[in-house]
């Protein structure tokens, strides 16, 4: 595989973007290598400055379901950018878009649109401190909020010990503020809160794990999170930043039967374009200004662009759609993981819907703990090699998510399959 350009470009990059790259996963650290330059997609297929071809299982972070380029979004688009870029007041799309996540997802009622993932959490928590007058906040080892202060706080030793930021120049008070616990720990969960609710305003959970590899949680934990925080009058935040509107129309949230107080929204529903949303029950979201005394404000948030492109990728996204997408990963997973068991291998496959991740163990992943136990970035970093070589590209890092697009054939999948089996009985880790 010839990357002589993507080298060129790289060099050229690292002299004015830090490291290379604006945001530190792209740059293959524990990959190794030399990062990709990509030049532009097309369905399930991503191309890169040196004409090489790719099946795509990044999709730009799980944005793109429909995959690379699909016609309807284009043609949203161009439409939109015909009428101008941005306006800075409400436009026609952001009201249709509104409507159409408000219809289908259980716990919003009235939402805001930001610009990304931590915008949308950031301003959840916010909101639900004032809505509470409390300062405290819970989420869970190995969730990933985005990198505002409070939600960049891990565990340190259970419920008696002091957590620790995972990032440098977080203040210490941001820090005393959060509790991080371990995912699916019903017991734990319930110590805490049972301790501390009188200043504990909100938790803050993905409800499928995505950025520790998929985990899907325990109902226990789940029915046990929405009681306590129902009895104790917390605010439960789902983020669904990279669930939402990925396996169904009303996220994992429909799927479980478990209502939030709020949710997140991301990635999907700008269509491939920077996006956020968060919004909730209506006597939460009247604290947010100009109806009540939270501020938080974006000059271009429901850009019109970006609401024509999720609005068209929404619309697409019919019931066949999913049945078709959601079934062809459930395949793809069972088959490799008969084959691996049957092999004696140790590794396995675990899905919800088609978001996918491969793990260095024959046990299931239920934690932060678990899945870093099963974590294997040599073997990894060789698997992402192997596969790029062999024209796919994968997440550039170990324990990310790998997903699916309604664009990816059988053959493609067939493929991958093909792929990762012959790597593993040949390095048998």
């Amino acid at each position: 595989m010839k990357t002589k350009n993507s080298k060129k470009y790289f060099a050229r990059a690292r002299k004015v973007l830090v490291g290379g790259v604006n945001s530190p996963v792209r740059a293959f650290k524990t990959v190794g290598g030399g990062p990709l330059v990509m030049a532009r997609g097309r369905g399930s297929r991503l191309f890169d400055v040196d004409g090489n071809s790719y099946t795509d299982y990044c999709l730009s972070w799980g944005a793109l379901i429909l995959g690379h380029n699909h016609p309807e979004v284009v043609k949203a688009v161009k439409s939109s950018i015909t009428l101008g870029s941005s306006f800075g007041a409400t436009t026609k799309p952001e009201i249709e878009i509104a409507q159409l996540i408000a219809k289908h997802v259980p716990s919003i009622d009235m939402l805001r649109f930001v610009n990304s993932g931590t915008e949308a959490a950031m301003s959840a928590v916010r909101l639900a401190r004032a809505f509470t007058k409390r300062d405290k906040i819970i989420k869970f080892d190995g969730c990933y909020h985005g990198h505002c202060d409070d939600l960049l706080a891990s565990a340190g030793s259970g419920v008696a010990g002091l957590p620790a930021s995972s990032s440098e120049g977080v203040p210490a008070g941001h820090v005393r503020n959060t509790f991080s616990l371990p995912y699916n720990d019903a017991n734990e969960l319930g110590i805490v809160i049972e301790r501390h609710w009188k200043d504990i305003a909100c938790v803050i959970i993905e409800p499928v794990a995505g950025n520790m590899g998929v985990i899907v949680p325990d109902m226990e934990f789940l029915n046990t999170l929405r009681q306590l925080t129902k009895k104790y009058g917390i605010v439960l935040i789902f983020d669904e930043v990279m669930t939402g509107f990925r396996g169904n129309l009303g996220g994992a949230q429909a799927d479980f039967g478990i209502v939030p107080d709020m949710t997140c929204l991301g990635k999907i529903i700008g269509g491939g374009f920077p996006v956020g949303a968060y919004g909730g029950r209506a006597d939460i979201m009247r604290h947010l200004a100009p109806l009540g005394g939270v501020y938080q404000a974006g000059t271009f948030s429901g850009n019109p662009m970006v609401m024509a492109a999720g609005l068209a990728t929404l619309k697409n996204l019919t019931p066949q759609a999913y049945k078709d997408l959601n079934r062809a990963c459930d395949v793809f997973t069972r088959g490799l993981n008969l084959f691996l068991a049957a092999a004696g291998l140790p590794a396995h496959l675990v899905n919800y819907k088609s978001m996918v991740s491969v793990r260095l163990s024959k046990d299931p992943a239920r934690n932060y703990a678990d899945a870093q136990a099963a974590a294997f970035d040599r073997v990894y970093a060789k698997l992402f090699h192997g596969l790029l070589s062999n024209g796919v590209y994968w997440p550039p890092a170990n324990l990310e998510t790998f997903f699916v697009s309604t664009e990816h054939a059988a053959t493609d999948l067939n493929r991958l399959s093909g792929q990762i089996r012959k790597f593993f009985v040949q390095s048998k880790p």
